[in-house]
């Protein structure tokens, strides 16, 4: 029988624990109910019950649940006992010795840490008898990383610091950071991430303020560097996708601020700096390469690559080139006014008066590496020719194009009936690629982001220019109706395109 198939064809493995460690808890217990199910109705019998028991370790389902709910309890007890120590501290607070507060708190960070370690990496266990240990273990550690911020702002307290909120979240963070890189956890380095996050919008608003503490403003000034140096090989020492996104948001967004501050010092040259902020983020993330040469062992001393994260920087600047697009798409973003200065003049300005631009590491550190990781996408590999792929040309195309609209618009002619026609026109040609592509490789993320990016453009030209209610109406039916009919054929395309290939591997 097909069940029974299954069943024999699930003895090939070798590694039950591991079979029961893969396998999430939900679908055990489902498994045990259907098992026990085709026992009874004689689909299996009991040998081949015993063998996916002991697989998938059916007996060890009940133990999980009676260990869960012992961590509920200890938690909640531990919470109380917490609550009440907290409290007992809070009342006699202003009575307490600088010194023994001191004490009290490095006492409670370091013993929630050193317990969350212990539960997280040291319980010398089974893996499944270890699970619920080891998420304990990662919340107290979790738990002591803001337990570690709220020490800060106790220190700073009681030692009368005049550091500002920006300035916390920063120390916070770059302390959490090195508790990620020490623990090699995933969960920390976004915790690390974000509290940087907040620390820096919070205090590049107000720069000239900071500093009191040594190397606060060198940091907010070259963010751009230091999230790379800091969030990049986290990423790949966690092997973490999440990281490796939220460090490159944090370096294209801080390297966009960084040419914002120079706006209105060179507001005459405004297309020198529409035309680097068009361009430079989305050249890094596309000509982004790692070969993922990293080696590592697993359990069974098998050796295995790193992932390579170059995909992800791939669509990351495929997201921004659309999201870009999109806002340039309006004619509002072209009415901001450029400089009436002869190009000649503004050359000379730049050179004279803009210096600290030219000269800004950030500005030169990343416009080499794009230079670079360009040059290295059209090295010879496969041919002997110098040359780009087809993907990498369009890409590039469309880089030069913005960069060349936000230059001439900005510094030599007001060009906004033409530049908005030619962004819609490039946001066009990217959506029914996107639908081409999906179509024709039957990827669904694909076929519907460039049919939702196409109604967008529809919809939102719709309802851009001075148009009647009765137009409105009949655009958002079109579109309603396109949409789902559309929608529904790819479906069934794409169920015929698997049915035809899932045929073929038949045959």
């Amino acid at each position: 029988m097909q069940i029974s198939g299954r069943v024999e064809a699930r003895k090939s493995s070798d590694n039950p624990e591991q079979d029961a460690a893969m396998a999430s808890e939900k679908f055990r217990q489902q498994l045990r109910q259907e098992a026990e199910q085709w026992r009874s109705e004689g689909l299996i019998n009991a040998d081949q019950f015993q063998q996916l028991a002991d697989r998938y370790q059916f007996e060890g389902l009940d133990r999980i649940a009676r260990d869960r709910f012992v961590v509920v309890v200890l938690c909640l007890g531990c919470a109380l006992l917490g609550l009440s120590v907290i409290t007992f501290v809070a009342a006699n607070w202003q009575a307490i010795g600088r010194g023994v507060k001191l004490l009290l708190l490095m006492a409670l960070f370091l013993g929630v840490s050193t317990i969350g370690f212990y539960l997280w990496h040291l319980v010398p266990q089974a893996s499944l008898q270890k699970n619920w240990q080891h998420r304990f273990g990662l919340g107290l550690l979790l738990l002591g990383a803001l337990i570690l911020g709220a020490n800060l702002a106790l220190v700073g307290q009681m030692f009368h610091s005049t550091g500002t909120f920006a300035e916390l979240c920063l120390v916070w963070g770059l302390a959490v950071l090195a508790m990620a890189y020490a623990l090699r956890l995933t969960l920390l380095g976004v915790l690390a991430i974000l509290l940087m996050g907040i620390g820096y919008w919070s205090g590049v608003s107000y720069l000239v303020g900071l500093g009191t503490l040594p190397g606060i403003m060198l940091l907010i000034r070259n963010m751009p560097i230091a999230a790379t140096l800091l969030f990049l090989p986290l990423a790949y020492w966690c092997r973490s996708r999440t990281i490796f996104v939220l460090g490159s948001i944090a370096v294209i967004s801080s390297f966009e601020v960084v040419l914002q501050s120079f706006g209105l010092g060179l507001n005459f040259a405004s297309g020198f700096l529409a035309a680097i902020a068009f361009t430079i983020p989305p050249a890094l993330l596309w000509s982004f390469e790692d070969e993922g040469q990293a080696v590592h062992q697993n359990e069974e001393h098998q050796t295995e690559k790193t992932a390579t994260f170059a995909p992800l920087a791939r669509s990351l600047a495929i997201i921004f080139l659309v999201g870009l697009l999109y806002i340039l798409s309006f004619h509002n973003a072209w009415d901001f006014p450029g400089t009436d200065l002869p190009l000649s003049q503004q050359l000379g300005r730049l050179i004279t008066n803009g210096r600290s631009f030219l000269l800004n590491p950030n500005l030169l550190l990343f416009t080499v590496i794009a230079i670079l990781q360009w040059i290295n996408l059209a090295r010879p590999q496969r041919t002997d020719r110098w040359r780009l792929s087809q993907t990498d040309a369009l890409v590039l195309l469309v880089l030069v194009l913005l960069a060349l609209l936000g230059f001439w618009h900005w510094s030599i002619n007001p060009i906004l009936e033409l530049a908005t026609l030619l962004i819609n026109a490039v946001f066009f040609v990217m959506a029914t690629r996107f639908l081409r592509e999906g179509l024709a490789e039957g990827q669904r993320s694909l076929f519907w982001s460039g049919l939702i990016l196409l109604t967008l453009q529809i919809l939102s030209r719709t309802l851009e220019y001075d148009t009647g209610l009765l137009v409105k109406s009949l655009a958002f039916l079109l579109c309603g109706i396109g949409i789902i009919a559309i929608g529904l054929w790819f479906e069934r395309y794409v169920r015929t395109l698997r049915n035809s290939e899932f045929g073929v591997r038949n045959s």
